[in-house]
Formats: C-alpha cells, sequence, structure tokens
C-alpha cells in the first residue's frame, strides 16, 4: 500500500481542480488506492477546512472523501519533534510529525514551508511528484 501524510492543500487543490495531480490524489484516497496517514489534527483540520463556506465544495462529495480517508487511513499517534521554531508556519508541524513517525512521504503544495534544515529526512514532494513516482504500478 502507498503511504503518505497529505498537506491539507493537497486536498482542497483535489476538489478545486480534479484534472491535476491533486485531483488524482484525491480520487485514489476516495477508492482506497493510497492510504493518508493521519492523526487527530490531520482529521480536524481536513474537515474544518474542506467545509469552508467560501470554497463551495459539494457537501456530499467532501463527507464520502473524508469518511473514505477515516475508514482506510493509516492513523499515527506523532511525537513533537520540536521543529515548529524552523517551519514557516508553525500550523505545518503535525504533517511533519506525522510522516517522520511513519517514515512515508509528505506531500504538499507548498514545498517552501517545509525547508530543508527543519525537515530531519522526510520526503518531502509535490502532489505532481507524488503522482509520477505512482506511475506504472498497478490499478493506479
Amino acid at each position: 500500500m502507498n503511504r503518505a501524510v497529505f498537506d491539507t492543500n493537497v486536498v482542497v487543490s483535489g476538489f478545486l481542480s480534479p484534472a491535476g495531480p491533486p485531483g488524482r490524489i484525491v480520487e485514489w484516497l476516495r477508492n482506497g488506492e493510497v492510504q493518508a496517514v493521519v492523526d487527530d489534527r490531520i482529521m480536524a483540520e481536513y474537515a474544518e477546512v474542506l467545509a469552508r463556506p467560501f470554497l463551495r465544495l459539494p457537501v456530499a462529495e467532501v463527507e464520502l472523501v473524508l469518511a473514505s480517508i477515516r475508514t482506510q487511513a493509516f492513523a499515527v499517534e506523532a511525537a513533537a519533534i520540536h521543529l515548529t521554531r524552523e517551519l514557516p508556519d508553525p500550523d505545518d508541524a503535525p504533517f511533519l510529525e506525522c510522516a517522520q513517525t511513519a517514515g512515508v512521504p509528505l506531500v504538499t503544495g507548498n514545498i517552501r514551508h517545509f525547508p530543508k534544515s527543519a525537515t530531519k529526512g522526510v520526503s518531502v514532494l509535490t502532489p505532481a511528484q507524488f503522482v509520477a513516482s505512482l506511475r506504472g504500478q498497478p490499478d493506479l
């Protein structure tokens, strides 16, 4: 199973631009073809952000994707890595912590939010890089 931590911006972009790499990732999450690594903080952020009225996302589709992620997720209890000072946005820490705990890549549309000095060996990929890394695998 291909696992990764998906930054919230990837999931939102997948709804807003279903034809691009983030859209493919959201489709894979919905269908269980990739597995999101999450903790309670990440799931809460997904639910809060995807429900924002200005995004005008289809409620039923959002609920379907969130339910799929919840059901199929690889849940971790991530340890704080005490690098929030090195991150431009300290709210990004849960994503990096989960990726480090699970030993999986972090997929984000904001690579600059995760400077190499803060990632401590975590592979940080764009959605396009993640999709490209899975090309040629059965069923993807």
